[in-house]
């Protein structure tokens, strides 16, 4: 039985500064070409000045008007991020404030999956929405990968780009079918230090950082190791997907994968048979944007119309952990 959640509104929000791979390759002093083939990124965007809550709220703010709804009608905000803007408070609060909502009174709460947060936030959100908790929730991921890329891992450094994207969803109207048909996550913490990124919490304190401790409060990612146990899980874990849902890929009309890396993307669906005609692929342009990349190529899907109205929707992905996500839904 499909629970009933309809995405009403979409938005996004990208930075101003636009980073191309050739200038990448002459910043590291690379061989022309290099990032752009390891990576699969043309271009990607990074902050200059801007903050994730400020991103977050005009990316909320298009999702808001997209959907003809106004602020006061959020009931509550959940932000889906890998990234936060401050230790305290959650990253939801403080788009709050830049929405002016400050004395609403709406409940904020973030989610953090890592790349799979914006999935994740998306189940919570069916959850409370079927149970008649909150009408109108605004679902947020903004993601600065920028500020924490260590530049001596090459081939980690150049994938990742900085965004925002947002929903607003609400219980499916009488009489209409969209709704979310299976969600299934699983977690492999064998892989746990294949990414992280060690320092800034309680275990290496940010008091420790210095020099010589650098790398441990810069990210870092193990790919080949996140390649070989990913793509050894992800056959099985689709089959039970679409086994929950009691479909298949031919009732798809698109497939929204995290947009991890060119190379990961390219793998993924010919691992997994997925036609080109429904793969969202838009890596090229935005990079990967951690939990911005689903909803952004969700968002992207939408206008260019490669998803329509009552069309069966794929998301799919894999995030620190290590850990696999997917949901069916029809949008």
């Amino acid at each position: 039985m499909k629970r009933k959640l309809k995405i009403v509104g979409v938005g996004t929000y990208l930075p101003s500064k636009i980073v191309t791979s050739s200038e990448i390759d002459q910043f590291l002093q690379l061989k022309p070409g290099w990032t752009y083939k390891k990576s699969g990124v043309q271009s990607r965007f990074y902050v200059d000045g801007e903050t994730a809550s400020q991103m977050g709220a005009k990316a909320a703010v298009k999702a808001i008007q997209d959907a003809n709804l106004d602020l006061t009608d959020i009931d509550c905000i959940i932000a889906g991020s890998g990234t936060m803007e401050q230790p305290i408070p959650c990253n939801a609060a403080l788009i709050q404030r830049e929405l002016n909502l400050g004395e609403s009174g709406i409940p904020c709460f973030d989610i953090n999956t890592t790349c799979l947060s914006f999935v994740q936030a998306l189940d919570v959100a069916s959850l409370y929405i079927e149970t008649g908790v909150y009408e109108t929730i605004l679902i947020v991921s903004s993601e600065i990968a920028s500020v924490g890329i260590n530049w001596k891992e090459k081939e980690s450094s150049v994938l990742f780009g900085d965004g925002a994207a947002a929903v607003v969803v609400q219980k499916t109207p009488e009489g209409e079918d969209s709704g979310i048909y299976t969600i299934r996550m699983e977690t492999y913490s064998e892989g746990a230090s294949y990414t992280e990124i060690r320092g800034g919490g309680t275990k290496k304190h940010p008091r420790e950082h210095r020099l010589e401790t650098e790398a441990d409060f810069l990210f870092h990612m193990n790919g080949p190791a996140v390649f070989r146990m990913s793509s050894k899980l992800l056959p099985d874990f689709v089959e039970k997907i679409f086994a929950a849902s009691n479909l298949k890929m031919a009732d798809l009309q698109a497939v929204v994968p995290h947009q991890a890396s060119g190379m990961a993307m390219r793998l993924m669906k010919k691992k997994l048979q997925i036609p080109d005609q429904i793969f969202i692929d838009v890596i090229e342009n935005y990079g990967n944007m951690i939990a911005a990349s689903i909803p952004l190529a969700l968002h992207e899907a939408i206008r260019a119309k490669r998803l329509t109205r009552g069309g069966k929707v794929m998301l799919l992905g894999t995030s620190a952990g290590l850990s696999l996500g997917g949901m069916v839904l029809e949008y």
